[in-house]
């Protein structure tokens, strides 16, 4: 049983700055950096925010100290890695090893990976997660690059088509998972239905911006945040053309299980099955 708690935001999450109406939790009680720190052991919980996928990191790693700050963390540290030799220095592993939570922002999904991944890094990294009581959270590309099946690109409105959607080899942390960033603001439900089209083993998770999950014993899922999570379940599809498809020509799925779940609801991975929150607090 993995002892470790993910945690994968849909990007954009509530800093303690925002003014839009639709970010309407109080951050200092309820937000998803709030739930971050409790998960990690609380205000004393050492940090670490890896800012690898970014073109800005200094900018990106200032935000989040900032928002740490907010509330009453005191140690936070932001590392950039620029390469695999880089990921593997000591004091590097010395900040992982010693770590309570570890947060991968968003950027760029491909850097991660080219840069972290099949490193001493990235295997303190999965036996921690796995043997110890931790949290490793992730926004944006810090969320994708959980799965197996990363998705690197693909244009929404090309997608729904063979081929229009760009895959890698994510860090694995969540194999039985697809999961797609910003879901809702940029329309990305073509791509997540071509992925599980293509990789019809697993499940598509799609997260709207200041929404995410708290993922336990790499199976239990609670829904957190603001807005609301897409799962896309072709466990039981009855007809998938995909594998006969030649490239660029419309996806067929029949019989594609979808889920509309907010803050509350839950989702077992092994089971497939949903259990929904019945008197949250914004009900009528």
């Amino acid at each position: 049983m993995i002892k470790g708690t993910l945690i994968p935001i849909g990007g954009n999450e509530d800093k303690g700055f925002h003014k839009a109406d639709r970010f309407r939790l109080d951050y200092i009680s309820q937000g998803i950096l709030f739930r971050v720190v409790e998960e990690s052991g609380g205000k004393n919980s050492r940090i670490l925010v890896i800012t690898t996928a970014s073109g800005i990191p200094e900018v990106v790693g200032k935000n989040y100290i900032d928002a740490f700050s907010l509330l009453e963390c005191k140690h936070v540290v932001t590392l950039f890695i620029a390469s695999k030799e880089e990921a593997d220095l000591p004091e590097n592993l010395d900040l992982l090893k010693n770590a309570d939570c570890i947060l991968f922002s968003g950027g760029n999904q491909s850097k991660i990976t080219s840069r972290i991944k099949n490193t001493q890094f990235h295997k303190i990294l999965m036996e921690r997660y796995k043997n110890e009581n931790i949290v490793v959270a992730g926004t944006s590309a810090g969320a994708m690059c959980m799965s197996m099946e990363m998705i690197t690109g693909g244009s929404s409105k090309e997608s729904f088509i063979k081929a229009a959607t760009k895959f890698q080899e994510g860090m694995s942390l969540i194999p039985e998972l697809i999961i797609d960033t910003h879901f809702i603001q940029r329309g990305r439900f073509g791509r997540l239905s071509e992925a599980v089209a293509r990789y019809y083993d697993r499940i598509g998770f799609g997260l709207a911006e200041d929404t995410g999950l708290v993922i336990k014993n790499g199976n239990d899922c609670e829904i957190i945040g603001s807005g609301m999570v897409i799962i896309f379940d072709p466990g039981k599809l009855t007809h998938n053309n995909y594998d006969i498809l030649k490239k660029g020509t419309p996806l067929t799925m029949t019989h594609l299980i979808t889920h509309v779940l907010s803050a509350g609801d839950r989702f077992d991975i092994d089971k497939r099955t949903i259990k929904v929150l019945t008197n949250p607090d914004h009900m009528l």
